[in-house]
């Protein structure tokens, strides 16, 4: 997959992670990906919860085994 931009929001917590992916996004053109790492657990049902809201495609989502989350959203 092809990556536009990377948002590295490993330790921090609500609402930070958020808040750096709608940043990161505002910067892309429609269709363009952003790939976000985090550790807050919560951010799992925050980004599904922005993407629902945004109407940002939220591609993928992963736990790696170092307990960091990997979101790819797609800017619409």
């Amino acid at each position: 997959m092809k990556v536009d931009k990377e948002v590295d929001a490993r330790g921090l917590n609500c609402p930070l992670p958020i808040l750096r992916t709608k940043k990161a996004l505002a910067e892309l053109v429609t269709g363009q990906i952003v790939r976000v790492l985090a550790t807050d657990p919560g951010s799992v049902k925050d980004f599904q919860a922005f993407a629902k809201q945004t109407g940002n495609e939220l591609l993928k989502q992963d736990e790696k085994e170092d307990q960091t989350f990997e979101f790819y959203l797609k800017r619409k």
